[in-house]
């Protein structure tokens, strides 16, 4: 007579005791949850291709621009298969969001966009890094432009339906993986050694440089731009202390600058 079995195999684990190993192999490697989506990110977005050249060029590959919706999707899926798995290390930050963090993020669309129309690193940084060979600083950080109301117009439904991946990747993934690893890793690093003991908000000098330094070499085409923008998050960040204040701010400037582009056409931003 054939044994039946209720499902609680004792051999094979259930997703509680596995959600839980998972949690405390995170709590032993802190660092995870905040680089492992942030590392995920930059090397899938490698292999984006640009109007002015294939993707993927540093691995031997030439991605035609054509396929970059392809591989933005891609790049997204895998980012979020990150931080699906470090969402436990996500969650030891009480999610709330004040309504100072959304005011920081409608003041920085106005900043980011008038920085960038302004477009001083063409005309003023451009010309003292060329005689030094260095102008290629600014050139590397451009971005694809890619217009998918354009090069997807003879189908509608693909064209909105990758416009809706890029919203999702712009104003969630970005916002997330960017702040954790800027303001919930790096920033805390250079306080002290022991960085996960660091409350989020607590800064010293070298801190508030390193978090306004490095989002500049991140964005070399908008130096100026992320100077300032990034600044203002670090002032939120020591003003309420709270990590998803950040988030929150970076989403809400990156959802209005994905409605700018659409409606005005400077897909060049994006």
């Amino acid at each position: 007579m054939p044994e039946f079995h209720n499902g609680n195999d004792p051999k094979r684990p259930d997703a509680a005791s596995v959600s839980g190993r998972r949690a405390a192999w995170l709590q032993r490697h802190r660092w995870l949850t905040f680089l492992l989506p942030m590392i995920v990110f930059m090397l899938a977005g490698a292999l984006e291709p640009t109007p002015e050249k294939p993707g993927g060029a540093a691995v031997g590959l030439a991605i035609p621009y054509a396929h970059y919706p392809l591989v933005y999707a891609l790049k997204i899926a895998l980012t979020v298969a990150a931080m699906v798995f470090v969402w436990p290390g996500y969650r030891q930050f009480p999610f709330r969001i004040s309504p100072l963090a959304v005011a920081v993020g409608v003041v920085g669309i106005v900043v980011w966009v008038g920085f960038c129309r302004v477009d001083l690193e063409q005309r003023l940084l451009v010309p003292l890094l060329k005689p030094i060979g260095l102008d290629w600083l600014i050139a590397a950080g451009a971005r694809s432009a890619f217009n998918p109301l354009e090069q997807l117009a003879a189908s509608p439904i693909r064209a909105w339906g990758f416009l809706s991946v890029r919203f999702f990747g712009l104003v969630v993934v970005v916002a997330v993986v960017e702040e954790f690893f800027l303001r919930g890793f790096l920033m805390r690093l250079v306080v002290q050694d022991d960085w996960s003991r660091v409350p989020i908000g607590q800064v010293n000098r070298t801190a508030v440089l390193v978090g306004t330094l490095v989002p500049m070499a991140m964005h070399p085409a908008e130096l100026l731009a992320a100077a300032v923008w990034f600044s203002m998050v670090t002032w939120l960040m020591v003003r309420t202390r709270n990590l998803w204040d950040c988030v929150a701010a970076h989403a809400v400037t990156n959802l209005l600058l994905g409605v700018y582009v659409v409606v005005i056409g400077d897909w060049h931003l994006m």
